[in-house]
């Protein structure tokens, strides 16, 4: 037995509470290492001694290139757990507890893993209705200015004397709200808005005022109006919330720059050396060294309650479902934990998602963020749908090791795409080849996680820079009629959102064949999907499936048995009978 890879964590994503009755457990062991795997639990303050423990078998749910992993669910009443393990590997069984390994289980139950008590509070509380969402990713100025119509014309506006606001392409709030008819008919029921805020630049990330919808894009009662129209069609809102750093006219940098150290809001920035220059490169802290973007000092209690109340503000006066936060890992962990308490408490369930590329773990803990934007899967999509730099196996491997970095339901919300307003369209990746677009939008669908597009993939965009992939929404090619990439979209958004299996089921590998088929399984209760993929030049009979299998290929509306054949660049989502 391979101890040392052996690995169990408590009160992690290893070990979490899914409500007052139910924990789930996990452990990690050696890839094909353990034939058998079992958790013995009890009363941790049972009266009896030694305690009394229950077996639970645990089930293999992953395999990565390194390590398989084993899960259990413990439903009882206990609310105070103790907990071991026990590995045979068919040659030898060895008890894993909190001190290490032993061939007999002689420890105190005080030596055991602990999970103290099952506190109500501490049980992530993510918002019912985040897994069920098909996210539609709008850049304000890009997307519309009137029905199906972008002017494509930038416009200034004065915001003071000595500050304008500019935009580049003309979109607006209202030319969303025109087009909701839209993205209803595609079967989204969210949309993610970039910064909409008074801001100086056309992507509007240097926040001139938080209290105030740009000029540019509208006014208040256009987001009021937009978001009463979105509900009226099951559209949940999203606005992006830029607090990590402010734009160099917002009123509290200006009266920095004027009064340098003696400004009463100097401590609201994270770092300002005497004097305070508006230079490039900045001596102050900033974004990205940009001069224009100083970082907010989030630590400041004055900042702190500031901010919150633009959280809470914009839930209160346009009744927006949540959040997007941007450059949510510059800033400290008790800004978002009270953050988090403040927009709950006008909503209780207002959905929070982070932008952080990397792993998240010690952010999505039920105190700060319930999502994060989900860079992991978009770099596994490109490597194996656009760049063919992974085979099957090694895209299968790294999936369901992305899969067992949170707690199941936290995994269930992460936010998956295949870009967004910061990377190349997937389409540039895929060098125009519209079949491995469609192959990864099919895998983004039916895999764990919340989908989310970036406005116009459907209409075939492509873009390696910054202007080309915030691109003009291309109304006039969906007005042409040109639009089949956009009609597979919606046909696999209608297969989704009519799928519970799809949108919330256990995720189970079937088939990695390196030649060009992966296949697995989403289920819930009794409702099963098989999803297979060929991802080859070449038709792939289904001979993989047993001889007596029946099932019905949602796509192709057609019966799927074991003589069936997935064609080149193609997917089946079969419900099985």
């Amino acid at each position: 037995m391979k101890k040392e890879a052996v690995l169990h964590v408590p009160l992690s994503e290893y070990a979490y509470a899914v409500d007052e009755r139910t924990i789930n457990i996990r452990i990690r062991t050696a890839k094909s290492d353990i034939v058998k795997c079992s958790v013995f639990y009890g009363d941790r303050v049972d009266m009896v001694e030694p305690i009394r423990v229950r077996e639970v078998i645990m089930d293999r749910i992953a395999s990565d290139e390194l390590f398989d992993y084993y899960e259990a669910t413990i439903h009882d009443t206990l609310t105070r757990v103790c907990y071991y393990f026990l590995l045979n590997d068919g040659d030898n069984e060895l008890y894993y507890y909190s001190r290490g390994f032993d061939e007999k289980m002689n420890a105190h139950r005080t030596e055991y893993f602990q999970f103290p008590y099952i506190r109500r509070e501490d049980i992530g509380d993510t918002p019912a209705w985040a897994k069920d969402v098909i996210m539609y990713h709008i850049f304000p100025d890009s997307f519309a200015s009137g029905k199906r119509n972008l002017s494509g014309v930038g416009a200034r506006h004065d915001v003071s004397e000595d500050i304008v606001s500019e935009s580049r392409l003309g979109g607006t709030l209202k030319g969303i709200e025109e087009n909701i008819d839209y993205i209803a008919d595609m079967g989204f029921n969210c949309i993610y808005i970039n910064p909409l805020f008074t801001a100086s630049s056309y992507h509007k990330y240097d926040t001139i005022d938080y209290m105030s919808v740009d000029p540019c894009l509208g006014m208040k009662y256009d987001l009021v109006s937009l978001v009463k129209k979105c509900h009226e069609n099951g559209i949940k809102v999203i606005l992006d919330g830029v607090f990590n750093h402010c734009g160099s006219n917002f009123f509290a940098f200006k009266d920095v720059l004027k009064n340098g150290s003696s400004s009463k809001y100097y401590d609201w920035f994270y770092y300002m050396p005497v004097p305070v220059k508006f230079s490039d490169p900045p001596e102050y802290e900033a974004f990205a060294y940009v001069k224009e973007m100083p970082k907010i000092n989030t630590s400041n209690k004055e900042v702190i309650k500031y901010f919150c109340e633009v959280g809470k503000y914009w839930i209160r006066e346009a009744d927006i479902d949540g959040w997007r936060l941007d450059v949510a890992n510059e800033i400290n962990h008790d800004f978002w934990r009270e953050f988090r308490k403040a927009v709950r408490s006008v909503k209780k369930d207002a959905f929070l998602i982070a932008e952080i590329w990397e792993d998240a773990n010690v952010w999505l803990m039920g105190d700060q963020f319930d999502s994060t934007m989900n860079y992991t899967f978009s770099y596994l999509c490109k490597d194996l749908f656009a760049l063919g730099k992974l085979s099957i196996t090694q895209f299968d491997e790294q999936i369901n090791r992305m899969l067992m970095r949170y707690s199941w339901n936290t995994s269930l919300c992460q936010m998956n795409f295949l870009d967004t307003h910061d990377v190349a369209r997937f389409l540039s990746y895929c060098e125009g080849d519209v079949r491995r677009l469609k192959m990864a939008f099919v895998y983004m669908m039916t895999s764990v996680g919340i989908p989310s597009v970036f406005y116009a993939d459907e209409l075939e965009v492509k873009g390696r820079s910054e202007a080309e992939y915030r691109q003009a929404m291309p109304w006039d090619k969906l007005e042409s009629g040109d639009h089949e990439t956009h009609d597979f979209f919606k046909k696999v958004i209608r297969i989704r959102n009519t799928s519970k299996a799809l949108r919330c089921g256990k995720y189970k590998t079937l088939l990695t064949d390196d030649n060009g088929v992966y296949m697995f399984e989403r289920s819930i209760e009794s409702e099963i999907y098989y999803v297979i993929i060929n991802i080859s030049d070449d038709e792939k009979e289904c001979s993989f499936l047993t001889d007596d299998f029946e099932g019905f290929d949602e796509i192709t509306q057609t019966k799927i048995t074991s003589n069936s054949v997935v064609k080149p660049w193609n997917a089946l989502i079969v419900k099985k009978n």
